[in-house]
Parts: structure tokens; C-alpha cells; sequence
């Protein structure tokens, strides 16, 4: 399958990540219903009730518009003047403004009264730019960098990223994948400025993590040369466990991630709390490295879950 040159229209909309004169618009009690209503069933509509004399409408207004094109599409914005269009206002009870609904799929779905700070609207734009066509198109996408980076197709799967955060410059996903796919080709200062773009509100998403603790394995190098040495070494002493850690660390890094596993698994079935925990703590490292939903990190979670409460 092709992949989809992300920037260009979604698809029932004319426009993916839409053109900029489209995200923002004003509207009035006749074409509400198309501009929100209708609107909203194809991309999240956030709606605007102010009035020229609402001083806090006049700090929150361009607030809004400023993070709605940062959003690059996920979301629109319409505006209505309650002064001409009282009838719609009553409809929708308002009260007091400045006065914000969001719109999904035809209905209300959130929204707010007053102005808020500009943190906290981010988070409202970003949790409901989250239901909206133009995020599923660009999870399908990150999805496929994915299989890229899995079937070790380094340059597609960061071409492939690249192109989501050209949309999205904030997402988890490709920032993490992009990174991975860094790490992978060797090139490590590249992937440590990726990971230095992740905003603070992201930093403990799973990916997120799972990128960084990727990082810091590759920032430690393992000399892979002495993995028979470390063998012959735990044939002789089983209970060598320095031997059997360092081993560990040398077939991950040679990507023989199943037996690394199991020899740090051994570790902590011996001896639980050799060098504070040690063979435990690493096994973390490396769930974190691979990510929660790889196969190896389900399996050896379940491994560790035994042993301890076994």
C-alpha cells in the first residue's frame, strides 16, 4: 500500500489538514446548521458565542483561533456574534460569555463559560481534535510507520513519521517512531533532538517513554564479542549472576531480545535482590525500550509477574 502524502484533503471534507481560511469562519442563525451541525459530523466544529463589548471574549477569541491553527486541521472554529443572532443564542441558553461548545458527529459534546488560560485550552483542543477524522487518518499513518520500523525499514518508517508531524508536530506516535527509526540507524543526536521536541503535556505517554528508555540503551554500549565468554563462564557457575546479567545485556543489544529475557528472568528467580534488584530493574528498562504492546514485553511481564508472586 501506498503511502498517503498526509497535508492534503481529508477525505469528506475537501481538505486533511484543511486550509487555513477554512478552520476559522463566522456564522449566523441561517447557516448554522450547515457551519456546525453538519460540519461537525465530518471534523470537530468548536463554536464561539461573543459580542464586541465582552472584554474577556476579546482575550479568548484570538486564543482560540491561534491553537486552532496550530492544530493544523483536527479541529474548526465558528464564531457567532450574539448580538446578530439573539434567536440562536436563546436556542442554545446562553447566558454569559464568552461561551464555547465543541461539537461532534451533529452533537455538543463539551465546552466552557468564560475565558480559561492558554494551557488549558490547548488540552481542550488537543482532547477533542483527538475524535475527529483528521486524527484517524494519521493514526492509520503512524500505524504503517510502524510496520515499517518493524519489518526494519528505517528510512520509510521516519519518512512515514516525518510526514505525520508535518500535521501533527506533536504527535506521540511519530515523535516516538521517529525517534526508534533514529536510534535504529545509528544516528542517536539526531533522535535526542526529536525526543527534545516532545512537550511536557506528552512526556509520559507510553511511546514517549518507550522512545527515550530506547535511547538510553543505545547510548550504553554493550560489547556483543563476549557473549560465548559469558556462556562458558555461567556453564561453569550457574549462580554467576554478573555473567549471566552481562550476558543478558549483550543479546539484546544483538537483538536476540527472547534470551536476554529469560537470563534475566533467571536472575531474579535465584536471587531477587542481587546488586539491589538489578536483573529486575533492567527487564523494566527493556519493557519500557520495547513498548507495552510489543509481544516480548507482554510475555516477560507475565514471566516477572510469576516469579515475584510466585
Amino acid at each position: 500500500m501506498d503511502t498517503p502524502i498526509l497535508g492534503q484533503q481529508p477525505r469528506g471534507n475537501g481538505g486533511g489538514a484543511a486550509a487555513a481560511s477554512d478552520l476559522i469562519k463566522e456564522t449566523d442563525t441561517r447557516r448554522f446548521v450547515a457551519d456546525v451541525i453538519e460540519a461537525s459530523r465530518r471534523q470537530p466544529v468548536i463554536v464561539d458565542f461573543w459580542a464586541p463589548w465582552c472584554g474577556p471574549c476579546k482575550q479568548l477569541t484570538p486564543l482560540l483561533e491561534k491553537l486552532v491553527r496550530q492544530a493544523n486541521g483536527k479541529v474548526k472554529l465558528v464564531k457567532v456574534n450574539i448580538d446578530e443572532n439573539q434567536q440562536l443564542a436563546a436556542q442554545m441558553r446562553i447566558q454569559s460569555i464568552p461561551a464555547v461548545f465543541a461539537f461532534v458527529d451533529g452533537q455538543p459534546v463539551d465546552g466552557f463559560m468564560g475565558a480559561l488560560p492558554e494551557s488549558q485550552l490547548k488540552q481542550f483542543i488537543d482532547r477533542l481534535g483527538g475524535q475527529g477524522i483528521v486524527a484517524e487518518e494519521l493514526d492509520e499513518v503512524v500505524a504503517e510507520g510502524r510496520s515499517a520500523l518493524a519489518a526494519k525499514d528505517y528510512a520509510k518508517a521516519a519518512q512515514i513519521f516525518a510526514q505525520v508531524l508535518q500535521v501533527d508536530r506533536e504527535h506521540p506516535g511519530a515523535l516516538a517512531g521517529l525517534a526508534k527509526a533514529q536510534i535504529e540507524s545509528g544516528d542517536l543526536a539526531r533522535a535526542k533532538a526529536t525526543l527534545a521536541l516532545i512537550p511536557p503535556a506528552r512526556a509520559n505517554d507510553p511511546e514517549i517513554v518507550s522512545a527515550k528508555a530506547a535511547l538510553e540503551l543505545a547510548e550504553t554500549p554493550v560489547d556483543q564479542g563476549g557473549i560465548n565468554d559469558h556462556m562458558r563462564a555461567i556453564e561453569a557457575e550457574p549462580d554467576n549472576h554478573q555473567a549471566r546479567f552481562d550476558l543478558a545485556m549483550a543479546l539484546n543489544a544483538a537483538g536476540r531480545r527472547a534470551e536476554a529475557l529469560d537470563h534475566l528472568a533467571q536472575i531474579v528467580k535465584r536471587q531477587r535482590d542481587w546488586n539491589d534488584e538489578a536483573a529486575r530493574k533492567q527487564l523494566v528498562k527493556f519493557f519500557e525500550a520495547w513498548g507495552p504492546k510489543d509481544e516480548l514485553t507482554i510475555q516477560g511481564r507475565r514471566k516477572l509477574s510469576s516469579i515475584l508472586f510466585a
